[in-house]
């Protein structure tokens, strides 16, 4: 009997299928007879194939087989990636491809003219919120696939966007998503501790996929802040408001107490929809002082819902002012002393820098290679100058070489169409 193992991956058993796990965030199946056709090519034999204790086994002591499965399984892994959460095909993003990594919101580098840098390395969530902006989750009706960027080629870019940033830098984990979906979130908050220009590492997450154990993991890879997505403690209104019946209201909470008590500051961080959930504010509140959230940032960043062109805007939502959001910020500091609830830059160390320049204007028209798909219909991804642009209304391909006129580049980040 032969058995074949990958490191950070285990196999499942799906009847016809074998899948391959990797990393409890990325999957591919491969069909239990193709592999055995595979091997009856190359070898003239005919094995079974099965799983045993997350290890690929075949019925055969013909050892040539051990490396052809494991030669064979990596050749075809890349084209059969995806996302355990949504379902969706991964593109996974390396130093091979030379796609840059700035100026698309989806993954990469976000610079907004401050200390704080975005770092995405991944698209896609487990959850459905009802208000997400970008329609996110596994129930998204308008995002067709997921990208990954190897840890490797993100550290680069990374390394790159600091040199010209200076120091005293806040890398901030988030994206069109979750980003603790990502392969590599623990060995990532390490390697932007060990960054010279970094002094704060922040994240955002819904807190599902945390465990004890990741919790503990995290801290002692030095991430200093979670920005905890928690948008009501009554259960079935969370259930609803998260857009999955199987959320867990209580796992989330008894997390955000285990990230306080490893040594990470909790800022939790609810959307707030007038008519919905606007009640629990001072629920909030106590719970946020009842676990120690706060200590060195915020304990709380209420968010006023705001509907988004290609979100998930849900009739129960009231779209209130935010002169009138501020000013109901301002009247539960006054009522209940928990300060400040009115957030500016200041309270976490942000100031202004200088904007990595830009690479186009706007009216401007460039040529350009489509190099990636986009993550809806009519969008690609193009190269020029050493930055990303997304090209909408689009029936362009992959390679194919375009003009486009630059419409948006605020943030670096650059949206074109086709002339």
């Amino acid at each position: 009997m032969i058995e074949v193992r990958f490191p950070n991956s285990r196999f499942e058993d799906h009847g016809d299928l074998v899948r391959l796990i990797w990393r409890d965030t990325l999957y591919a199946d491969f069909e239990k007879g193709e592999i055995e056709r595979a091997i009856r090519r190359k070898f003239r034999v005919s094995p079974e194939i099965g799983v045993r204790d997350g290890s690929l086994v075949v019925d055969t002591d013909y050892e040539k087989i051990e490396p052809f499965l494991a030669i064979y399984i990596q050749n075809n892994l890349g084209a059969r990636l995806r996302n355990r959460y949504t379902g969706r095909k991964i593109l996974y993003i390396h130093e091979g491809l030379d796609i840059p990594l700035l100026g698309y919101n989806a993954f990469g580098l976000i610079d907004r003219g401050t200390n704080l840098i975005q770092v995405r390395g991944v698209s896609g969530c487990n959850l459905s919120c009802v208000f997400c902006s970008v329609d996110e989750g596994p129930y998204s009706r308008t995002r067709k696939l997921d990208y990954v960027v190897d840890i490797d080629y993100l550290v680069k870019w990374f390394d790159e966007v600091a040199r010209i940033k200076g120091k005293g830098l806040e890398a901030h984990l988030d994206g069109q998503g979750e980003p603790l979906i990502y392969p590599f979130r623990v060995e990532l908050v390490q390697a932007l501790k060990e960054h010279p220009n970094v002094s704060v590492i922040s994240m955002q997450s819904n807190g599902t996929l945390l465990t004890d154990r990741l919790v503990e993991e995290l801290a002692e890879a030095g991430l200093d802040r979670v920005n905890l997505s928690v948008h009501s403690l009554d259960p079935d209104k969370a259930k609803m408001l998260m857009g999955r019946k199987d959320y867990d209201l209580e796992h989330v909470l008894e997390m955000a107490e285990a990230l306080v008590n490893a040594g990470i500051d909790v800022l939790i961080a609810p959307v707030i929809i007038f008519g919905v959930n606007d009640d629990e504010a001072e629920a909030f509140i106590e719970f946020a002082r009842k676990i120690g959230a706060g200590k060195r940032w915020p304990a709380l960043g209420f968010q006023n819902y705001v509907p988004y062109k290609f979100g998930r805007n849900p009739t129960i939502a009231r779209v209130i002012p935010f002169k009138e959001f501020y000013a109901w910020l301002r009247s539960l500091e006054e009522k209940t002393g928990m300060r400040p609830l009115v957030l500016k830059p200041k309270h976490f160390g942000m100031e202004k820098r200088e904007f990595i320049p830009l690479a186009f204007r706007p009216g401007e028209v460039v040529k350009a290679e489509i190099v990636l798909p986009g993550r809806i219909k009519g969008e690609m991804i193009a190269k020029a100058r050493n930055r990303l642009i997304e090209v909408i209304n689009t029936d362009a391909k992959v390679g194919d070489r375009v003009k486009v006129k630059i419409v948006r580049t605020r943030h670096g980040i650059y949206i074109g169409t086709p002339v």
